[in-house]
């Protein structure tokens, strides 16, 4: 059992830092691919989006992708992947949630708080925070409360919602949702590193 803990890579690697790069210029092409994947996975998980009845923000894959995505590849390549996810919406991709593009539809604030959202996730899991269940779930937690601080207020301006109705429309109805999602990334995670443990 010492033996497994001990071959579990430190504190300030994350996970996308083990997939093997023999010199600098193939480490660029694989951090390329990686961003280019991430926001691939987040677009793609955008599109499983269902409709709240009386919001304008549906509920969708989209939040559990790139809390995923910053954790795994840290801090720069999330915020990377996640620009690019943003800026290939904003210029034209329809991979929005529900095959939406540009930026005049009232949850695009939600999109801007994920920018930021896995950047801070990503930071905390070079400090270890997905290597356990509990640091996993608070990191995910965080992560969520950050794509709401954003998308909130920028829904309540967008829509003239006041801030208890859009927190209503906006906030309320996803809470059971984000809690199935932290649970699904407090068993992948902290499993992923487990299992690298046993193969080191």
């Amino acid at each position: 059992m010492a033996t497994a803990v001990a071959s579990v890579p430190r504190t300030g690697t994350v996970l996308a830092d083990l997939l093997p790069a023999s010199s600098a210029g193939r480490a660029r092409v694989r951090d390329a691919a990686l961003v280019l994947g991430g926001a691939v996975l987040t677009g793609v998980t955008a599109q499983i989006a269902v409709p709240i009845p009386g919001s304008p923000v549906p509920v969708s894959g989209q939040t559990f992708a790139v809390l995923l995505v910053g954790t795994a590849l840290g801090a720069r390549r999330g915020f990377l992947s996640m620009a690019l996810y943003a800026l290939a919406g904003v210029v034209g991709m329809p991979w929005f949630a529900e095959a939406r593009s540009g930026a005049a539809f009232p949850s695009f604030g939600y999109v801007l708080g994920m920018l930021l959202a896995a950047t801070v996730v990503g930071a905390l899991a070079r400090r270890g925070a997905d290597r356990s269940v509990l640091r996993t779930a608070g990191t995910m937690a965080l992560g969520s409360a950050i794509v709401y601080a954003v998308g909130v207020p920028y829904l309540a301006l967008a829509t003239h919602m006041s801030l208890s109705q859009a927190v209503a429309a906006g906030l309320t109805p996803f809470l059971v949702g984000d809690a199935l999602k932290a649970a699904l990334a407090m068993g992948l995670l902290p499993s992923a590193w487990k299992l690298l443990g046993r193969r080191g």
